[in-house]
């Protein structure tokens, strides 16, 4: 029998919503079969009050806590697919380019080519300001174009505090995060994180 790869609905209810409190944020969410990455959870929502809108992709099954890091070293190197959910970080340490989550953050699939289109339209509009430094801004392009063209090799660095992100390769590798990555990016560290880990 074959299986039904299409997205299977698994949840839905009505919400408040977190901008303008009421109760008409509508939540929606879908198992869904990726090729190569396995099953991801799709979830969106809308409030029909206020238009504030959200989606969010993660593992079905969550893994460790840790970061994911992905040599780019061949062309085929940008094809292989991305889930980054909504609480994770990518980082390309050759291009000093860093994404973090902030409150509009959100999930998505795409490919590793796709995460560097991701950059290029985030440096497009920072350049659009008249106070940006237009020599950098052409330098900064020319670079992320190179890696998207597969000129230079660098690594992709997924940092995953939920553990439900993933590069979809068996060049992928994933490693522990420490208390002091996840904190130069941002995110709150529970007490006591990490400490089993420097035990052993």
């Amino acid at each position: 029998m074959e299986q039904e790869r299409g997205p299977k609905k698994i949840r839905e209810e009505v919400l408040t919503c977190p901008v303008c409190g009421k109760p008409t944020l509508r939540i929606e969410e879908y198992l869904y079969e990726v090729p190569h990455v396995g099953k991801v959870i799709l979830s969106s929502g809308k409030c029909s009050s206020c238009g504030y809108k959200f989606s969010d992709v993660r593992l079905f099954e969550a893994k460790k806590p840790g970061k994911i890091i992905y040599r780019v070293e061949e062309p085929e190197d940008l094809n292989a697919l991305v889930v980054r959910s909504a609480s994770a970080s990518i980082l390309i340490p050759e291009l000093g380019l860093r994404m973090v989550p902030g409150p509009a953050s959100e999930g998505f699939i795409t490919t590793v080519e796709g995460v560097l289109d991701r950059f290029l339209e985030a440096l497009h509009a920072a350049c659009a300001d008249p106070s940006a430094d237009k020599k950098a801004c052409k330098e900064m392009e020319e670079k992320i174009k190179a890696a998207k063209e597969g000129r230079m090799k660098f690594t992709l660095v997924i940092v995953d505090p939920e553990g439900v992100s993933e590069v979809a390769s068996p060049k992928a590798q994933r490693a522990p995060v420490t208390r002091k990555e996840l904190e130069e990016l941002g995110y709150v560290v529970a007490p006591g994180f990490g400490e089993e880990e420097q035990k052993n």
